[in-house]
């Protein structure tokens, strides 16, 4: 009972908004976190597209092992870990029922397996450099990189909205409980209680995307009477924004190690 508690308490709406404030503010003292973005960026384009076109399973398995070293130095929060972990646990389990179902066997696991090991380490590689930059820069890497700057404000308000629009469903979704009323009785295997949380959260939606979208008339009409369209099309505000990147001596060592290591890993191999 003591662990089934802990696990629900990890699980708590609470938890998991602690968990997002941490995986967006949280990290900013880590080796990753003070790179530059763009550095982050060319990291992650080798990484997240490279694995796609790889077919040997010893290199594979090595950037995998360096995917898990630069997840660990950028201290990514145990609950992302755990939903990447059930994703592709469970994408690997249909793809082998269905390989199966149509007259697959064990030898289907082998191209199975190198698929899982590919999304892998393009997952681990996607967790690392977006759980290694806060809202503000993120924007500003994607702002220099040349994305217009709605979207890359966009990005950077939904870190910041993620939280506190989670805890309004939370509220809503509570609020329906309150004035609804529960199955009599559970069924077999808890199905009623099941679809009546399922309908719960469904019409917990609708309220929500209703106080979202006054939110935004509200944050929209705030923006512009600070002059937002003008700066993001203003070149000096533009370059005055972006003064504070630029690439220092951890960013080429950073840089560089990776390139030694992947040339080691594609010589050996």
């Amino acid at each position: 009972m003591d662990y089934t508690r802990k696990l629900f308490d990890k699980l708590s709406v609470e938890q998991v908004k602690i968990e997002l404030l941490n995986t967006a503010y949280g990290n900013g003292n880590t080796f990753l976190a003070k790179l530059d973005p763009r550095t982050l960026f060319i990291w992650y384009i080798f990484f997240g597209i490279v694995p796609w076109f790889i077919h040997n399973q010893a290199i594979l398995f090595s950037m995998f092992i360096f995917m898990i070293f630069t997840t660990i130095l950028a201290r990514v929060s145990p609950l992302i870990l755990f939903i990447l972990t059930l994703g592709l646990i469970s994408q690997a389990g249909y793809m082998v029922v269905v390989s199966w179902f149509f007259g697959g066997n064990l030898e289907v696991l082998l191209p199975l397996m190198k698929l899982t090991l590919k999304l892998s380490v393009i997952s681990l590689a996607s967790i690392t450099v977006f759980c290694s930059m806060d809202p503000e820069k993120l924007s500003d890497g994607l702002l220099s990189i040349g994305v217009p700057g709605q979207v890359s404000f966009s990005i950077a308000y939904g870190y910041r909205m993620l939280p506190s629009l989670l805890e309004e469903y939370h509220h809503v979704f509570l609020s329906f409980r309150l004035r609804g009323k529960a199955p009599d009785k559970n069924g077999f295997l808890f199905w009623r209680v099941i679809v009546y949380f399922c309908k719960l959260a469904v019409l917990s939606f609708y309220p929500l995307i209703l106080s979202t979208s006054k939110r935004a008339r509200t944050t929209v009409e705030a923006l512009e009477t600070k002059g937002f369209s003008f700066a993001f099309h203003n070149p000096s505000v533009k370059k005055l924004k972006l003064a504070h990147l630029k690439f220092t001596t951890r960013d080429y060592a950073f840089i560089g190690l990776s390139t030694v290591y992947i040339v080691l890993i594609f010589i050996l191999f």
